[in-house]
């Protein structure tokens, strides 16, 4: 059990950000969910969270692709709890498109939200965990952090760009009782991959049915998507007591797709 523990996961209010933060919930750590502004939806959720995991939940609006308002949500945090305990970065976007045609904005979006964010979260609480002796940070990469696919120059850039930040992360604050692991992720059916299945198939021109099985799983030996909750229990383990000597790592969570 987490109890009192103070856990911030980015781009929390849908797909595996959310399978994290309500695992986390029930681990019974008081959760920060993410998103770019709060809604009514949002409330919701930290509504439902609380009144099924019974710990404090607090919603921080933030752009993960500015620095600054990364900074802002992460002082309200510790203004509010006096702590952050687990940090998971998940945030992330994608964009589809052959390296020559890759527009300029989208380049710059993709890295700032899938890695330059982890750097500023991580930047905002170093310190306390020092303090404290105590802190996890999980990366949630991809397995295109460990191999390459066309059309993802940005994506793939960034999540490789995660798991070095990640091994460097881990070496510095290993000995203050901090770790720091990447997750990888093959295809997980998010609203994130749904978009994902569309865009390829028109970068392909080929049927959706056909993305899904000749592009998307052809790698995923176990031929299925990846489920939210195995990507959520991974995460849980890694921000457990039980994990402290795992810090460096990058762990595919991908039907086998790395191993061949």
């Amino acid at each position: 059990m987490q109890n009192e523990k103070v856990a911030v996961v980015t781009g929390s209010t849908s797909g595996i950000g959310l399978g994290i933060a309500k695992e986390l919930a029930k681990q019974g750590c008081n959760v920060v969910l993410n998103a770019r502004k709060q809604s009514a939806e949002t409330d919701q959720l930290c509504n439902e969270i609380k009144k099924e995991s019974g710990v404090n939940v607090m919603f921080g609006a933030a752009d993960m692709s500015s620095a600054d308002q990364i900074s802002k949500m992460m002082a309200e945090v510790d203004k509010k709890f006096g702590r952050i305990d687990i940090v998971v970065n998940n945030a992330g976007i994608q964009h589809v498109a052959h390296i020559e045609d890759f527009p300029n904005d989208k380049w710059d979006q993709v890295v700032s939200t899938n890695l330059s964010s982890a750097f500023h979260t991580t930047k905002a609480v170093i310190r306390g965990m020092k303090d404290r002796k105590w802190g996890r940070i999980v990366n949630i990469s991809s397995a295109h952090g460990l191999v390459a696919s066309p059309f993802k120059s940005a994506y793939v850039a960034a999540k490789h760009g995660m798991v070095g930040l990640t091994k460097v992360t881990a070496l510095e604050l290993a000995e203050f009782g901090i770790t720091c692991n990447a997750v990888c992720p093959g295809y997980v059916y998010t609203p994130l991959v749904e978009k994902q299945i569309d865009d390829q198939a028109k970068s392909h021109g080929i049927p959706r049915e056909n993305v899904i099985k000749d592009i998307m799983l052809v790698h995923q030996f176990t031929k299925r998507f990846v489920e939210v909750d195995e990507v959520a229990k991974l995460t849980a383990f890694l921000c457990s007591d039980a994990a402290g000597s795992i810090t460096g790592a990058a762990i595919p969570i991908e039907g086998g797709w790395v191993a061949n």
